[in-house]
């Protein structure tokens, strides 16, 4: 039997993914400015089945959100120039740049999580009968 050719790779994908990833984090950090953009950490890449779109997932430190999205989407296009020119594949995907608020939310589940513990002892403890055997 031969191999379906129009079956989807997931093991190329993830592959892919990675090494778009590991390329734009240093084309990021050499072609946008700082000051504007902030620094720029991507913690993910999804592509489609086809390698058509990629959604590029970012954090950033020393911007807002929504300026750095801005800049990312304003070079989005170079990006994808040099993009090409550095995986040598046929289709390079479109970026679409989103701000990843995971980290922010974690941390404020962590620190939520934190208060409660700090709490008075005596607001959190179950009542319990003074008689096991008596039934409520």
């Amino acid at each position: 039997m031969g191999r379906n050719k129009f079956k989807p790779n997931p093991g190329r994908n993830t592959r892919l993914a990675d090494q778009i990833q590991k390329d734009l984090a240093g084309l990021i950090q050499r072609e946008l400015d700082v000051s504007r953009a902030g620094i720029i950490t991507l913690t993910g890449v999804e592509l489609s089945v086809d390698y058509a779109h990629a959604k590029v997932y970012f954090t950033v430190m020393g911007a807002q959100p929504e300026v750095a999205t801005a800049a990312l989407a304003e070079k989005a296009g170079w990006l994808h120039s040099l993009l090409f020119k550095l995986l040598h594949i046929h289709t390079v995907p479109t970026l679409r740049f989103i701000h990843d608020d995971q980290l922010a939310r974690g941390i404020a589940l962590s620190q939520l999580i934190d208060r409660a513990n700090q709490s008075p002892a005596g607001l959190f403890t179950p009542s319990v009968p003074e008689d096991p055997d008596e039934q409520p």
